[in-house]
């Protein structure tokens, strides 16, 4: 049975403001493999339970996100398989903005280990991160009063995050501008 969900968290998430959101955002992915594809990973800010698109809201975002996770501890960067940097423009009918810290650290997320734990120990982290991405999701839908996705801090270097939620978010609503190549990480 799941925990019940935190009234004080719905509340205070609910309190915040929400608004349509249009831009540019970034987001590396295997080379061949579509960059606008939404997946329950299990990640940073959801459980698993539904769908998510991870996107950066800058380009040197993008790269420090997938960099940490290629190199996840490894001396050496993985040299066989490829990652290509892709622009995406997005329409989000309603958005959330959670990167005020003392909102984050008042539901579980430590500003000074954010990003900073061992890759093997992330769960500890993705914790507070997940229950506040589920309550979100559970706010959401496709009305643009409820959120349709959410801002959130980057992990890896100053910059902010935009996670899209799955369910809410017209599809079609994500377009794909330009595949800016493979990514030579030796000169990132």
């Amino acid at each position: 049975m799941t925990a019940p969900r935190d009234r004080e968290l719905i509340d205070a998430l609910d309190a915040i403001e929400v608004k349509p959101f249009s831009g540019t955002v970034w987001r590396v992915r295997r080379e061949g493999h579509d960059p606008t594809i939404f997946y329950a990973g299990g990640n940073r800010w959801d459980d698993g339970s539904f769908d998510v698109l991870y996107t950066a809201m800058d380009r040197d975002g993008a790269l420090a996100e997938m960099r940490f996770h290629l190199s996840r501890g490894q001396p050496v960067m993985p040299s066989k398989v490829r990652y290509a940097l892709h622009e995406l423009a997005v329409d989000v009918p309603g958005i959330i903005d959670i990167t005020d810290w003392a909102f984050l650290e008042r539901f579980g997320v430590e500003k000074g280990a954010f990003g900073k734990m061992p890759y093997l120990s992330r769960e500890t982290e993705y914790s507070a991160c997940q229950r506040i991405g589920e309550a979100i999701h559970f706010l959401g839908s496709d009305d643009p009063g409820d959120p349709s996705g959410f801002i959130v801090p980057n992990a890896r270097r100053e910059g902010r995050n935009l996670v899209l939620l799955g369910d809410y978010m017209p599809f079609d609503n994500v377009t794909h501008i330009k595949d800016h190549g493979v990514i030579d990480w030796s000169a990132t």
